[in-house]
């Protein structure tokens, strides 16, 4: 019997410019009164964790500040701030000001100070034991400062485990922020480079969950059986459809913008990037994602030499909205064939003068526009060759949760010939 019913949640939202001064009225209305602020190092020194730790304290909110959530964040690094957090607490509420590693650390906090156990036991399978929270987490506001992650909207913490070398997080309802608040001032100034690779994580979310498998294309499910990812469907639609308007528009410009916000058009980009951004975070926190970001943990987890610009230097990474890009392209090839009508229609959103009908119209548009924003030229940029497919695909496999909201079946030899077909992609 086939799937009937489909399902939809979102986090409050709260978007404009200025809206991260508005959160100590938000968190105080919910009775707290200590409150764990969650950031990065370098989310810190740009200065707006301190602005929001202001606005909590001007509604008189004790706030607590952990500053060392890691950019891609590990099992560690979770576990300490989880151990921070769990020797200052308690907290009535967490705050994270970041990007996604930042958001998806605190998302760990949040489940962790509430609930008995460790990480690892509430990790996906088949690396963890995919244990439900408990009792309630504490409530999340998240305040992304990059475009991109959709973290801020999705039920997702994600992470290295380091012991393993795979990629892999914690998917579970209770983990989706209670807030989202999207200030598109704090993300304006980011480098192009981190715009760039963000920027594709955006795309990447809003293609995925458009050409998921439909929701009535499962079998049916009993309530209890329903998980956050759902298919495709036609909210989820909506918001991939808008999303990717937006980024055929004010993509490029952003990056060329490179963070200057001295002239009006450049910061009219930015705002529409992380408007694109949310409107793809409420898209595919539903319908789901599928084969790009299945083959980028493998991708980022396994990082030998590669140093982006725009990021830190301080040890290798590939930045998760590349990661996922890199195969975006032979992936969307493979897909066509199972809905040949909605590849071709996002590839038109992207580009409204793309021509053809075949399976390579998608992938020209996606790669045209990686060439046009400085994305590494497939995965022989960022380190990888012919040797190390075996080991991505076996890391890719390990994403079954992901590759299950794919449109068609994907094995083994498929991802081999995908992850093959784009070490080099012009």
């Amino acid at each position: 019997m086939s799937e009937t019913v489909f399902t939809y949640a979102a986090p409050a939202l709260k978007f404009g410019r200025g809206a991260s001064r508005e959160i100590g009225y938000d968190v105080s209305a919910w009775g707290a009164r200590r409150v764990l602020l969650v950031t990065d190092p370098g989310v810190a020194a740009a200065g707006h964790p301190a602005d929001v730790a202001q606005a909590l304290r001007a509604r008189d909110l004790e706030v607590v500040v952990f500053d060392r959530a890691r950019v891609e964040p590990t099992d560690v690094s979770l576990i300490e701030a989880v151990d921070f957090a769990r020797s200052e607490g308690p907290f009535d509420a967490v705050v994270a000001v970041g990007g996604g590693s930042a958001i998806d650390t605190a998302k760990a906090v949040a489940l962790l100070v509430t609930n008995p156990g460790e990480l690892m036991d509430y990790v996906n399978a088949p690396v963890g034991k995919a244990r439900a929270p408990q009792h309630p987490v504490l409530p999340l506001v998240a305040v992304p400062t990059t475009t991109g992650t959709g973290s801020e909207s999705t039920t997702i913490c994600v992470m290295d485990v380091l012991a393993l070398k795979v990629k892999t997080g914690i998917s579970h309802a209770a983990l989706r922020p209670r807030l989202a608040v999207v200030d598109p001032a704090l993300s304006a100034t980011q480098p192009a480079g981190v715009t760039a690779a963000a920027g594709m994580d955006i795309l990447c979310h809003a293609l995925e969950s458009y050409t998921a498998r439909w929701f009535a294309d499962f079998d049916a499910k009993q309530p209890e059986q329903r998980v956050p990812y759902c298919g495709s469907n036609p909210i989820a639609d909506l918001w991939s459809e808008r999303a990717l308007g937006l980024l055929s528009t004010a993509f490029r410009a952003a990056v060329r913008a490179g963070g200057d916000t001295s002239d009006p058009a450049n910061v009219e980009a930015a705002e529409q990037m992380a408007l694109a951004a949310t409107f793809a975070g409420l898209g595919f926190g539903n319908a789901g994602v599928h084969i790009p970001h299945a083959n980028a943990y493998p991708i980022a987890g396994r990082v030998r030499d590669f140093h982006p610009v725009g990021y830190p230097d301080h040890e290798p990474m590939v930045p998760h909205g590349m990661a996922v890009s890199l195969t975006a392209p032979e992936a969307f090839r493979f897909t066509f064939d199972a809905a040949p009508d909605r590849h071709l229609r996002a590839a038109r959103l992207l580009d409204p003068a793309a021509e053809g009908d075949g399976p390579d119209v998608l992938p020209r548009v996606v790669a045209q526009l990686m060439r046009d924003i400085g994305i590494p030229n497939g995965l022989a940029a960022v380190g990888y060759g012919k040797d190390d497919v075996d080991d991505l695909v076996g890391g890719a496999l390990q994403q079954q949760r992901l590759l299950a909201t794919a449109p068609k079946e994907v094995g083994e030899r498929d991802l081999a010939s995908i992850i093959e077909a784009s070490l080099e992609h012009w």
